[in-house]
């Protein structure tokens, strides 16, 4: 299968990963899920120190980083994540894969319960040279982007930026930061604003992580279920305190 992202390539890496690597800690535990040759996984382990471990459905790909001396398992992000416990890892990462899965909500989940960070990045297909593809063609567009035609394409979800994020909040998980790309630069600030970036972007690359229960919350909750016993119970915020 062609790879999505191979022209994007900008310093040692290819430049979506560059930025993926940017949002990693050193000496963190990260899965990369659908790593292929372990590239990512590579450039982690030398520049970073982490303890790094991939998964890639294509055998070949599988080779290749076994022969660059990764930890690297064959397997399915739909049905393999399984395997690991909860909390194996920091950052789980699946880079420009998400759309080429069959259950997406249930593998964001899966990356939630064995990560505490999942890193996600994918095609915006609501891109305005799509649409103007779409509006004046009225075929399926074909370029850099999306480089296949629609009877040979790996994609089976076609979603937006948008359309990602509102999946995020449905599953309730927050959105610790948003990148927005073309295939070569980050986009400004300005173009980064959430409407803008879903017509400018071709690609996005988010930092999720499942909604912390506040401490504000915690207060309220704890409040709200103390028993009335005619007495003046102390703040809420008191049970809380050393």
């Amino acid at each position: 299968m062609q790879d999505i992202g191979q022209n994007i390539i900008r310093h040692q890496i290819r430049f979506d990963l560059e930025i993926i690597a940017n949002l990693i800690k050193p000496n963190s535990r990260v899965l990369d899920i659908g790593c292929g040759d372990g590239e990512l996984l590579s450039f982690l382990t030398k520049n970073k120190n982490v303890d790094g471990r991939g998964m890639e459905i294509a055998q070949k790909q599988v080779s290749k980083s076994l022969m660059r001396g990764l930890s690297v398992i064959h397997g399915n992000a739909e049905n393999d994540l399984t395997i690991y416990p909860s909390h194996s890892f920091d950052y789980a990462v699946l880079s420009q894969t998400i759309q080429a899965t069959h259950r997406p909500k249930e593998v964001l989940k899966e990356m939630l319960r064995i990560a505490e960070f999942a890193i996600i990045s994918l095609p915006n297909f609501a891109h305005f040279k799509n649409r103007l593809h779409l509006l004046l063609k009225g075929t399926m567009p074909v370029n850099k982007t999306i480089p296949f035609q629609w009877h040979e394409t790996p994609n089976i979800h076609f979603c937006s930026i948008r359309d990602f994020e509102k999946l995020c909040e449905d599953c309730g998980f927050a959105i610790k930061q948003k990148i927005f790309l073309t295939t070569r630069h980050r986009l400004i600030s300005f173009l980064g604003h959430e409407l803008i970036s879903n017509l400018f972007a071709e690609y996005g690359v988010f930092l999720i992580t499942k909604k912390e229960f506040s401490s504000t919350a915690q207060e309220e909750f704890a409040f709200k279920r103390m028993p009335n016993l005619g007495l003046n119970p102390r703040p809420a915020a008191s049970l809380f305190k050393k």
